[in-house]
């Protein structure tokens, strides 16, 4: 048995109104402000919870529903990139339509009730040519990223732009727009110019004019009308971002591919998994270095990894795991505020006069960026990740923002490779808390954490958890313990449980727990605390001090605690695979939890389920819903055990039969008939294959590329139907070469590649339909 203890101060966090510029009202009267530690809206504290979706890289006439699984995903706030070359790649030519329409993209924001913040550059990056910049500043005499005169004369005009497409839509006239990106990493980062790539080795400046470039484009855009409360910049790698005027922001990447273009060999294990105090004036953190005192703003993030894109010379397949691990170390660590970058993947636009408008070292079309959503609205594990972790952070909102991080040990200077010291760290407020422990890190062989136990001092007790025996965490597995946690009337002094989220139903409270991976499932209350407890798949054991409920990590649990008053409440345990395919739904104005694992779109009192290739669709639903129908048949129900009523009906899975024609090892002709496209919402080509890099092609047209990670190459084939129906498909794969050289010594203007050897197999070429059912609820 490992004990671990941890001391929690009885002071509670310092917080005080921020004394900053920021915040606005609307007018109805809302207001956006911050206090030194957190946002609050209407003076109350509030979550940020943001995702980047970039919508010139996403099919506009899909942006509706994957704006719905963001916010299904438990996003408030989406951010996006406003790419300066996809807009005006020729010169006083500005184009706003189709893909590039923002000022739609911003309105279905805000009709699903999800703020917007603007990263208006000029400077992006974001992996787009020049880091956003058109080709034809290359042509200028003045320094770009400048207070230059005849630059910023440009960059006005780019901004009034901007300023026209979402007029009426900034906070201050009640629209979503609450916050505006100034620049990006401004004086830390620069992007090669892609017009002299192969040949030359010319980049762009990352800048030098330091905090008064930033006011000045502030200015600019306000100017332009692009007022909102919040403005910020990137605060990492001593970029300017002057505190008075804008909110600093953070993030952090587990994969860093872009190493591999200097003096690196082999990726490092990074320090992002290891639990610090972000918000503490006291503490040292390497690639942290704020210029102000970091407890007197809030330690917001704009980049912390939902994903990460292969570059040419790094490829990579993404574990999962590693996002939600990222989330629960930067909150555990006094973030309250989170963004993620990006949440939702997509394909680069192809430019007028320039065919790509990628960065050189990433594929030419492809962003998919093994993102929570994909490239083609695939809804991955990362995605359900961190929305059970999202429902908990809204459900606690309010108490939880108060919380201060306690770290139980010097972190400062713990090896990341050292995977056998228990990382854990406490939010709590000397009376209550949660404690986060994290069993992933990047770049290392992690192992089950077995058999130990955490022992919380505080100052008035001591609380062991768990009372008896030890806890067990699997490898690469995270989790958030609360302790003296209030349910009603009663106080929970412990659960090795994670909570996701609560319900009222009929004047009764349903709090929504799972089990943690290779965790055991208990709660402990005190005996007086309650009078009576009834449960399924759980076990109950009560002596003179405390009652302990322990449930099963097999099957769901359902336990109905009555207290002294003859109150009830009633807590729910699922599975850790079950609590993945949990969903909050707003329906016909009550909340309402499905289980299944389609993917739940919810919005005006409809649902749409999103299916792959299941053979039945199984649909669990509390409290009832008093029966469905879907494509104008009732579907079968049926009372499942425990609270949930089910309902399930025959996907249609179908074969989707595809004519494929091996050419060669390397490549392959698609041909498609009409009903393989039938009562599909999209079509997935499923590409395995072992190589260099992956090509598309319709026509002789590229339409889309990939760089060989070992994992499935998709791509959604429904926007190119009818192209595919009359042309079809070519696919090759360029080979991985060995001991390859270019032979230049001819006395004539030649050269030719000698290859030794070389490896290419297309393995094989499948499609998937994703089909959409829409409910109909009876009452």
């Amino acid at each position: 048995m490992r004990e671990y203890s941890i001391e929690i101060p009885e002071e509670r966090k310092s917080i005080y109104p921020a004394k900053t510029k920021l915040g606005g009202t609307n007018p109805n009267g809302d207001q956006i402000s911050f206090t030194n530690y957190y946002m609050l809206v209407n003076n109350q504290p509030f979550f940020g919870i943001c995702g980047e979706f970039h919508y010139s890289r996403y099919q506009f006439e899909k942006w509706e529903d994957e704006i719905i699984k963001m916010k299904m995903g438990g996003i408030n706030m989406v951010a996006t990139y406003i790419f300066w070359n996809h807009h005006e790649e020729e010169q006083g030519v500005f184009d706003w339509a189709g893909n590039k329409d923002l000022r739609t993209f911003v309105e279905l924001c805000g009709k699903h009730g999800l703020y917007v913040i603007l990263r208006i550059g000029p400077f992006a990056h974001g992996e787009a040519r020049n880091g956003g910049l058109p080709d034809w500043l290359f042509g200028r005499p003045f320094d770009l990223r400048s207070n230059d005169e005849e630059y910023l004369t440009i960059v006005k005009r780019l901004y009034k732009e901007i300023g026209s497409q979402v007029q009426g839509f900034m906070f201050k006239d009640g629209g979503p727009v609450i916050g505006t990106q100034l620049e990006n990493e401004y004086e830390h980062a620069g992007a090669p110019w892609e017009i002299t790539s192969g040949t030359g080795n010319e980049w762009l400046p990352a800048g030098k004019d330091g905090d008064q470039h930033i006011l000045t484009l502030k200015e600019l855009a306000m100017e332009a009308g692009i007022v909102t409360p919040i403005y910020t910049c990137t605060g990492w790698g001593g970029a300017a971002a002057p505190p008075e005027e804008v909110l600093p922001l953070w993030g952090g990447y587990a994969f860093w591919p872009w190493i591999f273009y200097g003096d690196a060999k082999e990726h490092p294990a990074t320090p992002e998994f290891i639990f610090r105090d972000y918000h503490n004036d006291e503490t040292k953190i390497k690639g942290y270095e704020p210029n102000y005192h970091p407890e007197t703003l809030p330690f917001a993030c704009c980049e912390m990894g939902g994903g990460m894109t292969n570059f040419y010379k790094y490829r990579f397949k993404l574990p999962y795991e590693s996002v939600d691990a990222l989330a629960e170390v930067k909150v555990a660590g006094g973030c309250n505020f989170v963004g993620y970058y990006v949440f939702h993947g997509g394909s680069n636009p192809k430019g007028k006069k320039t065919p790509f408008l990628n960065e050189n070292a990433t594929p030419k079309i492809s962003y998919d960026y093994q993102a929570p959503i994909g490239e083609f609205g695939q809804v991955r594990d990362s995605y359900k990740r961190l929305k059970r972790q999202h429902y908990f952070y809204k459900t606690v909102e309010s108490s939880f923002l108060k919380t201060q991080t306690v770290l139980p040990y010097d972190t400062s200077e713990m090896d990341p490779l050292d995977t056998e010291t228990l990382r854990y760290a406490v939010r709590g407020d000397g009376n209550s808390g949660f404690v986060f422990i994290n069993n992933y890190q990047d770049h290392a062989e992690t192992k089950d954490q077995i058999n130990f136990a955490i022992q919380i001092r505080q100052e008035t007790d001591s609380l062991r958890i768990p009372k008896e025996n030890g806890l067990s965490l699997a490898k690469d597995a995270c989790c958030i313990l609360p302790y003296y946690f209030e349910m009603e009337d009663a106080l929970l002094k412990y659960a090795t449980t994670q909570l996701i989220t609560k319900l009222e139903v009929k004047g009764e409270a349903y709090y929504f727990f799972f089990v943690p991976k290779g965790m055991s499932g208990e709660y402990c209350f005190g005996r007086a605390e309650v009078e009576i407890i009834e449960a399924d798949a759980a076990e109950i054991i009560s002596n003179e001090q405390d009652v302990i409920i322990r449930v099963s990590d097999q099957e769901m649990s359902v336990c109905t605690v009555t207290l002294p008053s003859m109150s009830k409440f009633h807590i729910v345990t699922l599975t850790d695979e079950q609590s993945l395919n949990l969903w909050k739904v707003l329906i016909k104005g009550t909340e309402r939890i499905f289980i299944t694992n389609s993917t739940v779109l919810a919005a005006d009192d409809s649902i749409r389920l999103e299916t792959y290739h299941e053979d039945r669709l199984e649909l669990k639903v509390f409290p009832s819903l008093g029966g469905l129908k879907a494509a104008g048949k009732e579907i079968a129900a049926k009372k499942s055990a425990g609270i949930f009523e089910e309902y399930y009906m025959a996907a249609n899975r179908k074969t989707l039969p595809i004519d494929v024609r091996n050419v060669s090892s390397s490549k392959a002709v698609i041909n498609f008939s009409p009903e393989v496209f039938e009562n599909s919402k999209e079509l997935l080509l499923n590409i395995d294959y072992a190589g260099d890099i992956g090509y598309a092609f319709i026509d002789g047209e590229l339409i889309h590329d990939n760089f060989c990670n070992s994992d499935t190459w998709q791509i959604g084939l429904k926007q190119y139907q009818k192209e595919l129906l009359e042309k079809g498909m070519y696919i090759y794969v360029s080979p991985l070469k060995e001991n390859s050289r270019v032979k230049s010594d001819s006395p004539m203007a030649a050269r030719a590649e000698i290859i030794n050897k070389q490896m290419v197999e297309i393995k094989s070429i499948f499609a998937t339909a994703v089909q959409e059912i829409e409910i109909e609820v009876l009452s």
